[in-house]
């Protein structure tokens, strides 16, 4: 199986509560460019996203390319979650290949338990992709990344 972990785009400075905050038009070209990159590379069958307005925004551009692909969100995904209650959660999905959004440090401490390294930041919008034959800590490897353009 695959997991394709995507942190979210660009987000507007911090002016509304976390949880609230924006992409920038910056923010969503980013989550198109990563989208389109999925989406040709890869054949999803099940998203996952956090409740945070952000990821749910980069998601949209996944979803307008594959619109029947089913999508649920998972609540203890977003910054300031526990990565292992999160993986234990995202385990329980039965999927070929799983897009999951959400937001840093949460993003780097899962792909840290998938593959049994340290954690590693993600930049904006980057996609990384993982294989495994089933969901558990230590047991991916990471077989691709894919960033798109990067504010200066």
């Amino acid at each position: 199986m695959k997991v394709i972990l995507i942190r979210h785009g660009q987000a507007e400075d911090e002016t509304r509560p976390d949880s609230a905050r924006q992409l920038t038009d910056f923010g969503q070209q980013q989550a198109v460019q990563t989208a389109e990159y999925i989406a040709t590379h890869y054949n999803p069958n099940y998203f996952i996203v956090s409740p945070y307005e952000r990821a749910q925004q980069t998601l949209k551009a996944l979803q307008a390319r594959m619109p029947n692909v089913p999508s649920t969100i998972q609540k203890n995904i977003t910054p300031s979650d526990d990565a292992r209650a999160a993986l234990a959660d995202i385990a329980n999905i039965e999927a070929e290949c799983l897009v999951v959004v959400c937001h840093m440090s949460i993003i780097a401490n899962i792909a840290g338990l998938l593959t049994g390294d340290y954690p590693e930041s993600f930049s904006l919008a980057e996609a990384r992709v993982f294989e495994m034959g089933f969901v558990m800590t230590g047991m991916a490897n990471e077989v691709n990344r894919f960033i798109p353009e990067q504010p200066y």
